[in-house]
């Protein structure tokens, strides 16, 4: 079993300024489209560049502190922004230099090489705007670009030879639905196709939506979406259980859990008491209130529960807080 967290890495000091630094040196950093714009070409390099030495480097560091945790831990969403700007074509030029492509591939393959050896369980999340599944041709081709980009670094990681080696991860989205992803499929390379998997959200595109897709590319079950959504708590003998463990093709597959946000105790929901979304909404709480991840696993109850899919299952939380969260879960689970 593992348990991981996404992307950043909270450092947990009562020290601001040590908080700061420590998170500094192992988070990635960028800078906005409209500052490049203002910069002459040569500073524009040397600005990139300096961003990217950071973003490769801190993404060793992070993977390594990833190595020092206990093995159910050794999981990790690696995050979308390595390599600002990479999609768009001015800077697929700067991206071609040799001193970029060089520090580029030599970093990504070492932090490849680094997680296998390591048995570190890896994926990406490209975010809302890689929408697959659009009825425009301009938002997928656009889409494409971005899966693709996640894919061009997974491929330079050393993934993406074999089903499922690597899991990058995206919502269906637009309006075409499972057709939609179905059709795009042909469209994307082979790497791309072999890392794809498809989640269940909590507003259009439920679990019985996604599952459609299961003969295609692998499910990833959110339960929070799922309670959202649907008002239910799926148990691990529901039938659709299965089908999610089929389309891995006998993979361990990946879930993600989170919680609602803690303001929920401002309405007296205990951290021990169940959640029961009818009785939320009762008390004026409305379903995007919801959706919002909180800081930590704070309801005991629910951790208990999802604690059983740990049997079959490998779960990604998804908190503000990454891994001090992680951590506390799985200290609370394996009391």
């Amino acid at each position: 079993m593992k348990i991981g967290f996404a992307c950043k890495y909270k450092h947990n000091s009562l020290d601001e300024k040590e908080n700061s630094k420590i998170e500094k040196d192992l988070n990635t950093t960028t800078t906005t489209l409209r500052h490049m714009s203002s910069l002459n070409t040569d500073k524009k390099i040397e600005k990139l560049f300096d961003i990217v030495s950071h973003n490769l480097e801190s993404n060793l560091k992070l993977i390594t502190y990833v190595n020092t945790l206990p093995e159910e831990l050794k999981m990790l969403r690696v995050g979308s922004d390595l390599l600002p700007f990479y999609t768009l074509e001015e800077y697929k030029i700067i991206y071609q230099k040799n001193e970029f492509k060089n520090l580029i591939e030599n970093k990504l393959k070492e932090f490849g090489q680094y997680a296998k050896k390591n048995n570190i369980r890896l994926s990406m999340h490209p975010d809302q705007f890689c929408v697959l599944a659009s009825d425009k041709e301009s938002v997928i081709e656009n889409s494409i670009k971005e899966f693709e980009y996640h894919a061009d670094l997974i491929r330079m990681m050393g993934y993406g030879k074999e089903f499922q080696d690597f899991k990058c991860n995206v919502h269906i989205g637009g309006a075409k639905g499972f057709q939609g992803i179905i059709d795009i499929l042909p469209r994307l390379s082979k790497e791309a196709k072999n890392v794809i998997t498809i989640e269940n959200d909590e507003k259009k595109y439920g679990l019985d939506e996604c599952l459609k897709l299961k003969k295609y590319c692998p499910i990833v079950l959110d339960i929070h979406h799922h309670w959202c959504r649907e008002g239910e708590r799926i148990q691990i003998e529901d039938y659709r259980i299965q089908e999610i463990l089929e389309s891995w093709r006998g993979l361990r597959p990946t879930m993600h859990y989170s919680q609602s946000r803690e303001n929920l105790k401002q309405i007296g929901q205990s951290e021990n008491e169940h959640f029961d979304l009818h009785n939320i909404l009762e008390k004026g709480v409305t379903k995007k209130d919801l959706y919002a991840h909180s800081d930590m696993l704070w309801n005991n109850e629910t951790n208990n529960y999802a604690k059983d899919f740990l049997e079959i299952f490998d779960i990604m939380v998804e908190t503000k807080n990454k891994n001090i969260a992680s951590i506390d879960f799985f200290k609370k689970i394996i009391k």
